[in-house]
C-alpha cells in the first residue's frame, strides 16, 4: 500500500507534462496565441500547477503583457509546486524589464539562498539559480564564472532541459568568449537541430567571427519560428549594418507585432531614426523606452554600438555616455565609452572608462585586449608635426618616422586642395608593429584581416614590420586611410562604406603609379559569372559578402565606380556629392540625385563603362579556364589569356626562350593590365635578363612596377638595371617605391644614399643615412662617418662634426673620419 502515493504522483506528474509539452511545441513553432489559448484552456478546467503557471507567465512575458505575467509568476511561486524558482526568476524578469533593479536583485539573492538550503534541486531550478547568479554578476562579477558552472550542472542533470545550454553560450557569448559558445550552441542543436534560440545563438556567434554563414543560420530559426522577436532584432541589426535601413524597419516592426514592448526592438527603431536624421521620430521611441524603463541602459547601448558600427564614433560616445548615467553599473557602456573615446583620440579618458567597466566585468575579452594594448602606448613615441600627431613604437620611429611625416603632409596637401576642406581638428595616425595590436586597436580582438582603419580624427595601421615583405604597400595604405579623413569629416562620418572605400582606392590610383588594388583575372571571371553586384547593391560586398573574394573586388568595383564619375560627370560632383551625404536622410539616394541619373540607369551605365574599359580582358578570358596544354602544338593553342601564358610559361622552363617570347607577349597583349606575380612581365623580364637584353627587363619590370607597387623584387631589380646604365634618377624612382613595401633592407637605403649623392641630392641622401643608422649596421662607425659628409655637403657642419665624433667613439683610428674632422675645423682639406 506505501507504493499508491508514488504511483499517484507519477500518474500527476505524467497527466500535467502532457499539456506541458503542447503548449511547448506551440511556443517553439512561435504560435504564442495558439500556446496561451492552451495554457489558458487547461487552467479553467482543473489543471492549476506551478509549472503551468509559470509557462504561461513566460508566454505573457514574450508577447510583452508584463502585468498578467507577473500575476502569474507570483501564483505560481506561492503554489509552491514545481518551478518555483523558475518563476522567481522570471518574476525578477519582469521587475528588470521596468529598471526596477532593487526588486529584482532580491528575487535573485533568495534564489541563490535555494542552492544551499534546498536538499534536491531539479535541472530547472539549477537554471534559475545559474540566471539569479548571472543577475547578481552585475555588482559581484566573479559570480559570472558560478553562473557558467550551474548552467552546466543543469545540463549535466538533464541533457534534455536545452534552455541551460543554449543561456550558457549566450553568457559566452556576452563575454567575447566566442569560440566556447560557438561549441556550447553546436552542443544544443546536436540534441535538437530545431531550436530556435540555439540556431540563433549560432548565428550571432558566426556574426561575431563577420562570417556570411549568420544570415543563414538566422533564417533557419526563423523558418521554424517565424514570431521569434530576438531573431527579427538581430536581423534588423544585420540590416542596419548594411545601410538597408528600410529592411531593419520592417523587421523591428515585425518583432514589435509580437511584443509591443519589446525593448531590444525598440532600440533598432531608434537606431534607424538616427542613422536617417528623423529626430522627432527617435525622441518619441527614446520616451516610450524610457517610460517602460526608466534604467535602460541597453537601450543606448545598443545606439552606441550601431553608431560605432555606421562610423558615427562622436555620437555613439555621447550614447554610451548616456547609458552609464542612466545605470551606474552599466559595464557595457563604460566599456562602450572608453572604446569610442579611443577612437576619437581622447586616450586618458578612454582609458579611464576601459578600466571602469573591466573592473565591474574583468571577463570581458573585449575590454581586457584593448586594456593591455593602451598599457603598452608607454612604448610608443609621439612624433607632432604640422597638422598631424604621429605614434610609433620607439624601435621603429627613427627609421619611420620621416617617411611618414613626408607622406601624411603631402597627402594633407593634396586632399586640402583637391576637396576644398581642411578637417577641424588634428589628425592622429597611429602605426603597430604587430598586427594583433592593431586588430585588438580596431575591434578589440585579435584576427582582423584589415591592413587600416580610419576613425575621423585617429588613423590606425599596420606599421611595414607587422607583415611578410610585398604583403602590402604601406604607403599606399597611409594614402587610403588619410583619404578617409577628408571624406568622413566633409560628411560628419554619413557617408555609405561602399563610397567612401571605392573614393579612396580612386584617390590611391591618383598618387603613385601602381598604388591601390589593381584587376586580376579573378575579378574579371567573376563579373563573367555575374558575381559582381550593381552599384546599388555594393555596400552588401563590403559588409557581408557571400563569397571569399567578394570584399577585395568590391574595392576595386567601387573604385572603378569613381573613374567613371570623374570620366563623365568631373570631380566637382563627386565633392557635391560628399556635401549632400552631410545633411542628408536618404543616403541610398544622393548619388543618383547629385548625378540626376537614376539607380537603374547608372547601374547600366556603368556596366557598359566596365565592359568598354576591359573589352580585350573580357574576351582573353571567357572560356578560358585554365585548360591543360601540354603536348599541344603551338598552333593549337587558343587565342586567350592563360592558355598562351601556360604555353609560354611551360616553353620558358623548358629553355626555349625565343618560343617562349612570343606566347608571353601574346598572352600581355590580351590582358595588358594584369601585372601580378604569375603575369607575363615578371618572366617576360627574367627572360630577357637572361638573354641579355637588359633594355627589354628594364622596359618589363616598369611596366609591371606601373600598375603593380606592391611587387619589392620588381622595384628592386629595375633600379639596378637602372643604375647600372648610370640613370641614377630613374633607380631612385624605384627605390623610393620600394621603401613603401619594405623599408626594414639596409641595401636598399645604401643605394638609394648613393644615388641621391650622385644626383647631388645631399638632403635626401642625409634621409637615407639616417635611415642606415635606424636600422643598427654592423659597421656603425661607417654608418656615422656616411652620415657626417651628407650633413657636410648640406652644410650642416654641426650635425657632421657630431657624427664623426660618434664614428670616432666606436672606431677612434677611423682615418677617413679623422681627416673630415679636421676638414670640418679649417685644418684639413674636404676628403
Amino acid at each position: 500500500m506505501r507504493c499508491l502515493p508514488i504511483l499517484l504522483l507519477v500518474f500527476v506528474s505524467l497527466a500535467r507534462a502532457a499539456p506541458l509539452d503542447e503548449i511547448d511545441a506551440l511556443r517553439l513553432a512561435g504560435d504564442y496565441a495558439g500556446a496561451i489559448e492552451r495554457a489558458r484552456s487547461e487552467l479553467a478546467t482543473g489543471g492549476e500547477s506551478g509549472p503551468l503557471l509559470n509557462r504561461l507567465g513566460e508566454l505573457l512575458l514574450e508577447t510583452g503583457e508584463l502585468d498578467a505575467a507577473a500575476a502569474h509568476f507570483d501564483a505560481a511561486i506561492a503554489r509552491d509546486d514545481g518551478d518555483d524558482l523558475l518563476a522567481r526568476f522570471n518574476r525578477a524578469r519582469v521587475h528588470a524589464a521596468r529598471g526596477q533593479l532593487e526588486s529584482a536583485r532580491a528575487h535573485w539573492q533568495t534564489i541563490r539562498a535555494a542552492y544551499q538550503s534546498r536538499p534536491r534541486l531539479s535541472a530547472r531550478d539549477l537554471y534559475a539559480i545559474a540566471g539569479a547568479t548571472r543577475g547578481l554578476g552585475r555588482s559581484d562579477p566573479q559570480l559570472f564564472q558560478q553562473a557558467v558552472r550551474l548552467y552546466q550542472q543543469s545540463s549535466r542533470q538533464d541533457p534534455a532541459f536545452l534552455d541551460a545550454g543554449i543561456a550558457l553560450g549566450e553568457l559566452l557569448l556576452e563575454k567575447y568568449n566566442n569560440h566556447e559558445a560557438q561549441q556550447q550552441f553546436a552542443e544544443v542543436l546536436r540534441i535538437d537541430d530545431r531550436q530556435p534560440r540555439a540556431l540563433l545563438g549560432l548565428a550571432r556567434s558566426q556574426h561575431f567571427d563577420y562570417s556570411t554563414d549568420a544570415v543563414v543560420t538566422a533564417l533557419r530559426a526563423l523558418e521554424i519560428n517565424p514570431d521569434l522577436v530576438s531573431a527579427r532584432v538581430f536581423m534588423a541589426r544585420l540590416f542596419i549594418e548594411l545601410e538597408q535601413y528600410d529592411d531593419a524597419r520592417d523587421e523591428a516592426r515585425r518583432a514589435l507585432a509580437v511584443n509591443p514592448r519589446s525593448l531590444e526592438a525598440l532600440a533598432m527603431l531608434a537606431v534607424v531614426h538616427h542613422l536617417e536624421r528623423a529626430d522627432d521620430e527617435f525622441a518619441r521611441i527614446e520616451a516610450r523606452v524610457l517610460a517602460q524603463n526608466p534604467r535602460d541602459a541597453d537601450f543606448y547601448n545598443d545606439l552606441a554600438e550601431l553608431a560605432a558600427q555606421n562610423r558615427l564614433y562622436r555620437d555613439a560616445a555621447d550614447f554610451a555616455a548616456r547609458a552609464v548615467a542612466l545605470d551606474a553599473e552599466s559595464w557595457r557602456g563604460y566599456g562602450l565609452l572608453g572604446m569610442n573615446q579611443l577612437r576619437l583620440g581622447a586616450i586618458d579618458a578612454g582609458r579611464a572608462n576601459l578600466e571602469r567597466s573591466f573592473a565591474g566585468d574583468p571577463y570581458n575579452v573585449w575590454i581586457k585586449n584593448t586594456l593591455q594594448l593602451v598599457d603598452g602606448f608607454d612604448q610608443y613615441e609621439l612624433i607632432r608635426s604640422g597638422r598631424f600627431e604621429i605614434v610609433l613604437h620607439r624601435d621603429e620611429k627613427a627609421l619611420l618616422g620621416e617617411y611618414i611625416e613626408t607622406l601624411a603632409g603631402e597627402a594633407y596637401r593634396e586632399f586640402s586642395a583637391r576637396y576644398r576642406h581642411e578637417p577641424e581638428s588634428t589628425v592622429r595616425i597611429e602605426l603597430y608593429p604587430d598586427h594583433a595590436d592593431f586588430s585588438v586597436r580596431t575591434v578589440g580582438l585579435a584576427g582582423v584581416g584589415l591592413l587600416g582603419v580610419c576613425f575621423g580624427p585617429v588613423v590606425a595601421m599596420d606599421s611595414p614590420a607587422a607583415r611578410p615583405q610585398s604583403a602590402f604597400n604601406w604607403g599606399s595604405t597611409l594614402w587610403h586611410e588619410l583619404a578617409h579623413v577628408y571624406h568622413l569629416s566633409m560628411t560628419d562620418n554619413r557617408v555609405p562604406r561602399w563610397f567612401s572605400e571605392g573614393l579612396a582606392v580612386y584617390e590611391e590610383h591618383r598618387a603613385r603609379p601602381g598604388w591601390g588594388a589593381d584587376v586580376d583575372p579573378g575579378f574579371l571571371r567573376a563579373f563573367l559569372d555575374d558575381k559582381l553586384l550593381p552599384v546599388s547593391k555594393l555596400n552588401n560586398g563590403f559588409v557581408r559578402p557571400s563569397y571569399p573574394e567578394q570584399v577585395q573586388y568590391s574595392y576595386f568595383q567601387a573604385s572603378l565606380v569613381f573613374h567613371f564619375i570623374e570620366s563623365r560627370w568631373g570631380f566637382d560632383r563627386i565633392r557635391e556629392t560628399l556635401a549632400a551625404y552631410r545633411d542628408s536622410a536618404d543616403p541610398d539616394g544622393v548619388l543618383y540625385t547629385t548625378l540626376d541619373i537614376g539607380a537603374d540607369d547608372f547601374d547600366r551605365a556603368f556596366e557598359q563603362f566596365f565592359e568598354a574599359r576591359y573589352a580585350g580582358a573580357l574576351a582573353a578570358l571567357e572560356g578560358d579556364l585554365d585548360s591543360d596544354s601540354s603536348g599541344a602544338e603551338s598552333s593549337e593553342i587558343p587565342d586567350k589569356y592563360f592558355s598562351q601564358l601556360d604555353y609560354g610559361v611551360g616553353l620558358y622552363e623548358q629553355g626555349n626562350l625565343e618560343l617562349a617570347e612570343l606566347f608571353l607577349k601574346r598572352a600581355q597583349a590580351l590582358f595588358p593590365e594584369y601585372a601580378g606575380e604569375n603575369s607575363s612581365y615578371w618572366i617576360l623580364a627574367a627572360l630577357y635578363h637572361q638573354q641579355g637584353r637588359l633594355d627589354d627587363a628594364e622596359r618589363e619590370l616598369a611596366a609591371m612596377t606601373a600598375i603593380n607597387a606592391e611587387h619589392y623584387a620588381a622595384h628592386m631589380r629595375l633600379a639596378e638595371l637602372r643604375a647600372e646604365r648610370g640613370d641614377a634618377a630613374g633607380a631612385a624612382a624605384a627605390l623610393e617605391a620600394a621603401l613603401y613595401i619594405y623599408p626594414y633592407d639596409p641595401p636598399l637605403h645604401d643605394m638609394l644614399a648613393a644615388q641621391y649623392a650622385s644626383l647631388g641630392d645631399w638632403d635626401r641622401s642625409a634621409r637615407e643615412r639616417r635611415a642606415l643608422l635606424a636600422l643598427g649596421p654592423v659597421d656603425r662607425a661607417e654608418a656615422h662617418y656616411q652620415l657626417a659628409y651628407a650633413y657636410e655637403r648640406v652644410g650642416d657642419r654641426s650635425s657632421a662634426r657630431e657624427q664623426i665624433l660618434y664614428a670616432l667613439e666606436i672606431a677612434p683610428g677611423f682615418t677617413r673620419a679623422q681627416t673630415l674632422l679636421l676638414a670640418l675645423h679649417g685644418f684639413a682639406e674636404q676628403p
